[in-house]
């Protein structure tokens, strides 16, 4: 309804003004926003006048060159368009995290369970990656909004209040994956954390899995040294008690246990002996499941992943 509250504030202040509200909600990638609003998979347009459709599709046109699809609606069903799609998708991280959780238990392989129903074309692969929690300016956002709308409409959406719950607890818990890494016991212990950022190639920092994992790391004794390439200088300002590193080297030193949080690529392609050298033990929690378990217990190293053995 937010379109149908603005077309009432421009009537209020001009009744006799010619206009049209359009909702045109954008499915941009942090990252890739460029590329993204070139080659969308998809246009939607919600219209409750029809004088703005041939004036959206002029808009678009070059659009069509591309054959890309452009889904007229009305406005509301175009706002809850872009709530349920991201809320969907914050919805399938979830049930690959939980689908982890489950295979640290019973001893299978969440990559190749992922694998195993991506190659479904009904499911798909995308977002199937299990890690620490979903974070961003999206994904939390817009599912927290379709709650509030779905509750104040009476149609409560439990599914997505779950996504939100089971989200939340994640990315505390992961600080029990590094405790445990290190036999339950972090008190006055150094961690290297990898990754800051919510994810790769941003500086954005907004609901950061980090922003739980360092906190709760820091609140059972250990002391935090950590790099991220971009998101240094926003996480000085909601980290504090932290020592900010130059290079992952520099997070790696000296370090009782070193974590990737966030799945920057030049992390994949540490030097595995140098780190193994200048760390105090060679402990390594990989919230992202960048490292195959076998190569990195063969160069010396204890090595903790996400729903792998």
């Amino acid at each position: 309804g937010t379109g149908d509250e603005i077309e009432k504030i421009i009537r209020a202040k001009r009744p006799d003004a010619q206009f049209a509200v359009v909702s045109n909600p954008e499915f941009l990638r942090e990252g890739a926003a460029i590329e993204d609003f070139k080659r969308p998979d998809r246009v939607v347009v919600g219209v409750e006048d029809e004088r703005a459709r041939p004036v959206m599709t002029e808009l678009y046109r070059p659009l069509f060159l591309n054959e890309t699809p452009i889904l007229f609606t009305g406005r509301r069903t175009s706002e809850l368009i872009k709530y349920a799609a991201n809320a969907f998708l914050a919805m399938k991280i979830t049930f690959i995290n939980e689908m982890a959780d489950l295979c640290e238990a019973v001893g299978a392989d969440v990559q190749q369970v992922a694998r195993g129903i991506g190659l479904d074309k009904r499911i798909g692969g995308k977002f199937l990656h299990a890690g620490p929690g979903y974070g961003g300016s999206c994904f939390p956002k817009d599912t927290l909004a379709l709650v509030r709308t779905a509750s104040d409409a009476g149609s409560p959406v439990r599914l997505i209040e779950t996504t939100v719950e089971v989200n939340d607890d994640r990315k505390k818990a992961m600080a029990g994956k590094v405790s445990a890494a290190l036999d339950g016991d972090l008190a006055g212990k150094t961690v290297g954390v990898l990754g800051l950022t919510f994810k790769p190639n941003t500086d954005d920092m907004r609901d950061a899995p980090s922003l739980d994992i360092v906190p709760a790391l820091q609140a059972l004794g250990a002391k935090i040294q950590a790099f991220d390439p971009e998101g240094a200088h926003e996480a000085r300002q909601l980290l504090p008690d932290v020592d900010f590193k130059d290079d992952p080297y520099g997070a790696a030193q000296g370090a009782d246990v070193l974590v990737i949080i966030t799945e920057w690529d030049q992390f994949r392609a540490l030097d595995l002996h140098r780190v193994k050298e200048i760390m105090k033990a060679p402990v390594l929690v990989d919230l992202r499941n960048i490292y195959r378990p076998d190569e990195v217990r063969s160069r010396g190293f204890k090595y903790a992943s996400i729903g792998r053995a």
